[in-house]
């Protein structure tokens, strides 16, 4: 469940509304911190924007920002971060939803929780065909399996999950919503005939506890496992490239408190995470471009603010400099690439069984992790023009238990799957583009191999947010050369990501 509102402008109003709601509940820190956060959606649709404006341009009216000869001579100067700054060390990397004081809970409900409480964005994710028939055909598909069962979905939102799950022949639903739009998922409960049957609760799910006694709930375990009532858990927790916004440790805390152990099922039972080179020139250079007219501009009212005001502003460049590649250089890029745009055949770099994940396995990809090393080998006969970069994304299958303790659970006869890659079209989930700062050359009858490893851990700042480490480095041979001795090796390259 994300927030997918980075390359649309619809947002925007809402947020800075809500925000403004929130200074009236005098909760002044939470309303600044979304308040920048919609000015940053506002500076990446406004970048967008003006790209999109040059190229209806017609070419004589088009001015570049760089002209070709620069942009090949052109040099950005990597800043690698040292592993203190890169992952939550500082703390637990902990959600505040899960053992967080009040502050820490205020801001969290302001910068993530929020915007789940418009209508705007609950119709973004309620109108991408793929998540919907994914889900739909999971719980409709499957009528046996949820006929008579207690089902718990985990961030209902507006409620349709737990209206199929009612729908499927459920016996009792908890729909469980954080924000005030479990307002509206009782409206729509009404609406549809099943409010006899869904129960929406309000809060957090790590809070809440189930009427086990007055609904007629049984444990498979009452001795040892009292609350472990719930038959099937529904939820469509997923961020951008799977992992974030971490509302995955909620799932898993909720699962081991309420999720029968032998014959409880998790729609979705399993995720797989992928990389995959891509060519996407225009935006790698469009994004190198726009940092070098930021800087230019930068150097432009340094000048001015010298000459005019008498004030040296230069001991901020460099600071400046930083923040520029931060949000141009050092940030993956929603992008819904076509199919075409893949180079090679993509690679999975993380799988999670959802009966089996742990909160530990849930922050993250570690260096020497079991998938976290990739090597693609792009044929440059079959393609034109660079690598420029790393695309991720994610699947996510609805199917039987595949864990040795899951044999007693009901089989699941009508799987279904839901994938965010580009042969799959459009999801708001989109691909997640981690773009080098120059482009990998292909040569027609040469093999160019990509090689290195993925990192992924939870900001220091924020626990639903993530960095990506990339450390890479190619070498290219001949198509026709049976032992493929290497004709160029790059040098290493290792650069940070953050996933806005």
């Amino acid at each position: 469940m994300t927030a997918k509102d980075t390359h649309d402008t619809g947002p925007i109003k809402c947020r800075i509304y809500y925000s403004i709601e929130l200074v009236s509940q005098k909760s002044f820190l939470p309303f600044i911190s979304s308040f920048i956060s919609s000015l940053y959606r506002f500076k990446i649709h406004r970048c967008r924007l003006a790209r999109q404006l040059s190229k209806n341009r017609s070419p004589s009216s088009q001015v570049s920002l760089l002209s070709s000869k620069q942009h090949q001579t052109q040099q950005i100067i990597i800043d690698k971060m040292p592993d203190e700054e890169f992952a939550n060390t500082s703390g637990n990397g902990e959600i505040p939803s899960f053992g967080g004081d009040e502050k820490a809970k205020a801001s969290d409900f302001a910068n993530y929780f929020c915007s789940y409480a418009q209508l705007y964005h609950q119709k973004t994710m309620l109108a991408d065909h793929n998540r919907m028939a994914a889900y739909h055909s999971a719980i409709l598909g499957n009528t046996d399996v949820f006929k008579d069962k207690v089902v718990m979905d985990v961030g209902t939102g507006s409620g349709i999950l737990a209206v199929w799950a009612a729908q499927a022949g459920a016996r009792k639903v908890y729909a469980i919503e954080y924000t005030d739009m479990a307002n509206h998922a009782r409206s729509v409960m009404k609406a549809n005939n099943v409010d006899h049957i869904v129960t929406v609760i309000q809060g957090a799910v790590e809070d809440v506890e189930l009427p086990i006694e007055a609904d007629g709930l049984e444990s498979d375990d009452p001795v040892n496992h009292p609350k472990r009532v719930v038959d099937i858990f529904i939820s469509e927790w997923m961020g951008y490239f799977l992992l974030r916004e971490s509302m995955l440790d909620s799932l898993i805390r909720a699962r081991d408190k309420f999720l029968k152990p032998a014959t409880g099922l998790m729609f979705p039972s399993h995720c797989t995470m992928y990389v995959a080179p891509v060519q996407d020139e225009e935006e790698r250079r469009a994004n190198n471009n726009e940092y070098a007219a930021a800087m230019s501009d930068w150097n432009d009212f340094h000048e001015t603010t010298r000459q005019v005001y008498g004030v040296n502003m230069e001991v901020l460049a460099k600071d400046f400099d930083r923040e520029q590649k931060e949000y141009f250089l050092y940030s993956s890029r929603w992008r819904e690439l076509p199919d075409d745009a893949i180079l090679a055949e993509p690679q999975p770099i993380k799988f999670l069984d959802m009966m089996t994940v742990t909160i530990d396995e849930s922050k993250g990809i570690a260096n020497g992790d079991k998938h976290s090393k990739f090597s693609f080998d792009v044929d440059g006969t079959q393609v034109q023009g660079p690598i420029s970069g790393l695309a991720g994304w994610f699947t996510s299958d609805f199917k039987s238990r595949t864990n040795e303790n899951g044999a007693n659970a009901p089989k699941i006869n009508r799987p279904s799957f839901l994938s965010t890659g580009p042969e799959n079209g459009y999801t708001h989930w989109g691909q997640q583009v981690f773009y080098f700062p120059s482009g990998i050359p292909l040569l027609t009858n040469q093999t160019t191999k990509l090689t290195g490893t993925i990192e992924m851990m939870r900001t220091k700042e924020n626990a639903r947010l993530y960095n990506v480490r990339l450390t890479y480095e190619s070498t290219r041979h001949k198509n026709d050369d049976p032992e493929a001795h290497v004709l160029m090796k790059s040098d290493e390259t290792e650069q940070v990501y953050t996933i806005p």
